[in-house]
């Protein structure tokens, strides 16, 4: 039965008596409402970028100047331009005769010369530490004892001696098949060459020293570029690609351009990225080879 309120009106359609019902009973406030804890509150991007830990540092740079050269897309300042001159020079200059390695050149005996150069390109060009006790001990083909050398490279240097004898020998192995052009040799070689813990830097340097020093007809038609290697991300940035065949066409057309080896793109490039804004030494480099990069690059 209805219910008369204090107002004179039913209760149940009173708004004043609704209203005080109202106060006297809150509903629960909805999910909706509730104030977020401070930990779900949502943070701005620049915040949560912090947050993870990750920094990245910008490789230093020139202040570009205007320079542009079709042959090197990606070097925009002239002082960049003039190392990369030097840098290719020099590297250049390296793969005259005797190559790198004199002593592999003087070294008579053909199949100790090329065990020699194997060892240097397993080290490497930058250890100079490492290379001078290697020719002070001069491990023997002939005897397979690496002595100290071993404690590092013991595995590679297996590998690559079974390889070899598989073929009769080092130099049957380097030589191949008579019909091979020297840049045909080069790139059979180099896929052959693809053993664990030789990279695509010692397999390079490893062929580019054997044909400075004389001892096999070889010739680089290609820069064999791919991964994380030192010379593929150097022409990364000066040639701008990242795709290996264009990368190649690229360099082949800058190292015809400026007359010189395109072996010595390899060491070139990647002396010209590591060094920054350091310029190699003076009289590195071969004045000729120089000036024929330089006007490629209109410097």
């Amino acid at each position: 039965m209805p219910v008369f309120c204090r107002h004179n009106r039913f209760e149940a359609n009173c708004p004043i008596c609704s209203r005080e019902r109202a106060a006297a009973n809150p509903l629960p406030a909805s999910s909706s409402s509730r104030s977020r804890p401070a930990s779900s509150v949502s943070r701005s991007p620049s915040s949560q970028r912090r947050s993870t830990g990750v920094r990245t540092r910008k490789l230093a740079r020139d202040v570009e100047d205007g320079y542009r050269s079709a042959l090197v897309p990606g070097v925009k300042a002239t002082a960049d331009a003039e190392r990369l001159a030097r840098s290719l020079a020099a590297a250049a200059a390296r793969l005259e005769f005797p190559g790198p390695y004199e002593a592999v050149a003087a070294e008579p005996d053909l199949e100790e010369a090329t065990w020699l150069a194997f060892l240097l390109a397993l080290i490497g060009p930058d250890d100079a530490d490492a290379k001078a006790t290697l020719l002070k001990s001069r491990p023997a083909w002939s005897t397979g004892e690496l002595g100290d050398f071993g404690a590092t490279h013991a595995a590679t240097a297996a590998s690559y001696r079974a390889w070899a004898q598989r073929a009769g020998g080092q130099s049957a192995a380097f030589t191949g098949e008579t019909g091979w052009t020297p840049v045909r040799r080069f790139s059979r070689l180099f896929e052959r060459l693809a053993l664990p813990g030789f990279g695509r830097a010692g397999r390079f340097e490893l062929l580019a020293t054997l044909g400075a020093a004389g001892l096999y007809p070889l010739e680089a038609g290609s820069l064999h570029l791919g991964g994380e290697d030192a010379t593929t991300q150097a022409a990364k940035r000066a040639l701008v690609s990242g795709d290996v065949i264009l990368l190649d066409r690229r360099a082949v057309a800058l190292a015809e351009a400026a007359r010189i080896p395109l072996a010595a793109l390899d060491h070139g490039l990647q002396d010209w990225n590591a060094r920054g804004s350091r310029s190699p030494d003076p009289g590195d480099d071969e004045p000729g080879a120089l000036a024929n990069i330089r006007a490629a690059l209109g410097l």
